[in-house]
């Protein structure tokens, strides 16, 4: 029975450990930057950073977004704001904050294959809590090609998941690329395309404050 006891309790410990070593892999990588690659050129564009408390996202102003990005897109024409963040599809539509969160859909987005989702947030005016970030020609194409090369497009374009809406009149879901796990989060998405676009970013990060930083 000691032995028993003993295996249980080793148990117990590892699951304690892992998330405790993810955490604080997580907040080391995450204060450690990466630098701009882009330097001397002229940066007279602004795009923006927010989050919801969960999910990060990156705001861009519709006259800075290419053509592809926009086709198939829900919108009213005088939105001017797109807010886009990428996630696994059940954490995503059920856990628009952390009061939602269950264990059940962590551990599901964390460590199980399942299907993602790009969600689409649109604002008729730039909201005063938004992180502005200067950016250049260069950065500003990049940015635009990562956010689009999320979308799953099949022969009708951009997959809109009907129904599925945190705010009913403002907000879509699209069928997205890639697979989500602990490694790989919504945060970690956004994190990535700062990187991709050869911006100011952290090492790596699944924090949304690690993004907006």
């Amino acid at each position: 029975m000691r032995t028993y006891g003993k295996r249980f309790l080793k148990i117990i410990g590892y699951i304690l450990v892992i998330p405790m070593v993810y955490i604080v892999i997580s907040l080391i990588l995450t204060y450690i930057p990466v630098s701009e690659k882009i330097e001397g050129a002229q940066k007279k564009h602004l795009i923006y950073l927010t989050t919801n408390g969960v999910h990060s996202d990156i705001v861009l102003p519709k006259n800075l977004m290419i053509p592809a990005l926009l086709k198939d897109q829900k919108y009213h024409p005088k939105e001017q704001f797109f807010a886009y963040g990428w996630g696994e599809e059940n954490f995503y539509i059920n856990t628009p904050t952390w009061g939602d969160l269950t264990f059940s859909t962590a551990f599901r987005a964390a460590f199980l294959k399942s299907k993602t989702l790009v969600h689409v947030t649109r604002y008729r005016s730039k909201r005063n809590q938004w992180i502005a970030v200067p950016v250049t020609d260069r950065q500003l194409e990049k940015l635009n090609t990562y956010i689009l090369a999320a979308f799953h497009e099949d022969e009708n374009g951009k997959q809109v998941i009907e129904g599925a809406t945190y705010t009913l009149d403002r907000d879509t879901f699209y069928r997205a690329k890639g697979n989500y796990m602990f490694y790989n989060t919504c945060n970690t998405w956004a994190n990535t395309a700062l990187k991709e676009s050869q911006m100011k970013a952290s090492l790596w990060t699944p924090f949304d404050f690690g993004v907006l930083r």
